[in-house]
């Protein structure tokens, strides 16, 4: 039995042994040249391997008699290295033809120019390619169900064609329908259970119904399978986000050319971490074309802004989540009405944040970052009841640590008539700044709530901190009430016992009178 021939490798879809072959006899001079390099040219392109098939069209097109549709194969290999202004000009060269359209169609997408966009999309025919074309586009400009219609409407005319299934169920996450994502990918996998797109589209799908666990475990099973994770950048890049961010400094930097996805979620690991300067540097300059885009870059404006107070980076952040909240598409989203909750929480119009953020708090019980906000939001307007609630649901130990979240949480605790639980909140906090603010706000919030006796601890703690003569007297007040309250029978006299321990602990002239 002979060595396998070129056609047995494209047969088989082997285009690396195809072009190991075709390498081999172009360097051994074992044939026409010119059929070589246009092998060579075919099967480097269906690897991904773009340059090198640059470099064979180009030498066809230098040192050889060849049809002009070259150009077209040409700009397409710069069109995938993402060279677009030099691909449009190297298809302006070619004959012509459907591919020629399409070509350009894509080419403008890219480039933003939009008259050249609608020009060529008239130009598009009803055809099975020029659809696939516009579908793709369309995908890339967020118009997901507009892409649907379309891959559905070709799966009519071809059953047979399951990988249109797969396309479908892309668009069904990008909608955030994740179980019908999953039951139309069911169809591919059937077939194709080894698919490395196809599962991690499902690893997706699983790492947005339940958690990053459960999308490894389905990519453990494609490696399992014989699958080469490690060489597909795809998964190492959604590997680093279903661990949380694991080896992210180690994968997602080379991949910031290469997958778009992966310069989004090294700014959020920047983020995640603190480092607001890094997240910065990679986003400052991005124009943003897609949401997530938008809502990534008004995050790190707002970080800046209320870190630095700079109402300039304030002002951009809040354009950002408006933009989302108010477009067509994203308004009535999830992730739209929290950019308009965004907003509108900078612009500290809190009633507004309230409306939006209700509107989607049946999907966000378990977020800790949304109950946080919202617990804010919901104080900041007085509805302490419901603002408690919403911040007790906070479970991330950094979050309860914030002086933010302890301030909020004990105003709400004192204004829901538990001052003991903000009195507790005080005695764990360590440091001396924040402490001394916690302090004031205890009493003077205790004090106005009729709280008497917390208030009296506080001012009597802030007046031995500083003899400040206000604290003095905030105490001797506090005192008064507590009295006042063991006359009319609201207050123990054990409280009472509390203030007076407390009254002659201060070296004031006033102190045997009141006693």
């Amino acid at each position: 039995k002979g060595e396998p021939s070129l056609e047995d490798y494209l047969i088989q879809r082997d285009f690396t042994g195809a072009l190991t072959l075709l390498e081999f006899k172009l360097k051994c001079r074992d044939g026409e040249s010119k059929d070589l390099l246009l092998w060579i040219a075919y099967c480097a392109f269906h690897l991904g391997h773009f340059r090198r098939a640059q470099d064979a069209y180009k030498e066809l097109l230098s040192a050889h008699e060849v049809s002009d549709e070259v150009y077209l194969f040409l700009s397409a290999c710069m069109f995938y290295q993402q060279n677009y202004e030099e691909a449009e000009a190297t298809a302006e060269k070619g004959p012509n033809t459907p591919l020629k359209i399409r070509l350009l169609f894509n080419i403008s997408h890219r480039l933003g120019d939009d008259n050249k966009l609608m020009k060529y999309h008239q130009l598009l025919r009803d055809k099975r390619e020029d659809q696939l074309t516009l579908a793709s586009v369309q995908y890339l400009r967020s118009q997901y169900q507009e892409a649907i219609d379309i891959y559905k409407r070709l799966l009519m005319e071809s059953r047979d064609d399951l990988a249109l299934n797969v396309y479908v169920a892309i668009c069904y996450y990008k909608l955030d329908y994740y179980d019908v994502s999953l039951e139309i990918l069911s169809v591919y996998l059937q077939a194709y259970p080894d698919s490395a797109v196809a599962v991690n589209l499902k690893a997706c799908n699983h790492f947005r119904l339940y958690n990053g666990k459960a999308a490894e475990t389905e990519l453990k099973a494609l490696s399992e399978k014989g699958v080469m994770l490690q060489s597909n950048d795809l998964i190492r890049h959604n590997m680093v986000v279903f661990s949380n961010g694991d080896k992210a400094m180690q994968v997602l930097p080379p991949l910031i050319d290469v997958i778009p996805e992966a310069r989004l979620n090294m700014v959020i690991y920047y983020l995640r971490n603190n480092n607001i300067p890094e997240a910065y540097e990679l986003i400052r300059d991005l124009s943003p074309q897609l949401p997530q885009e938008c809502i990534l870059k008004g995050i790190v404006h707002a970080s800046i802004g209320q870190s630095s107070g700079s109402r300039e980076h304030l002002k951009i952040a809040q354009q950002c989540f408006q933009s989302v909240g108010t477009s067509a598409h994203d308004c009535d989203t999830i992730p739209g009405r929290q950019c308009m909750a965004s907003c509108f929480f900078l612009m500290r119009q809190f009633e507004d944040v309230n409306i939006y953020l209700s509107s989607v708090k049946a999907y966000m019980y378990n977020d800790d970052d949304f109950n946080y906000n919202y617990g804010i939001s919901l104080a900041a307007t007085r509805n302490y009841k419901s603002a408690e609630e919403a911040l007790l649901l906070v479970h991330n130990d950094k979050y309860k640590l914030e002086y933010v979240y302890i301030s909020w949480l004990t105003r709400c605790y004192i204004m829901n008539g538990n001052p003991r639980s903000a009195w507790e909140l005080y005695l764990k906090l360590n440091s001396s700044n924040e402490s001394f603010n916690l302090l004031q706000l205890i009493a003077n919030d205790c004090f106005k709530m009729g709280h008497f006796l917390y208030s009296a601890k506080a001012f009597d703690v802030l007046e031995r901190l500083d003899a400040d003569p206000e604290y003095w007297e905030g105490k001797r007040g506090a005192c008064v009430g507590v009295f006042q309250m063991v006359i009319a029978n609201r207050a123990s006299k054990e409280d009472l016992q509390d203030v007076l321990n407390m009254i002659r602990s201060t070296s004031n002239p006033q102190v045997e009178y009141i006693v």
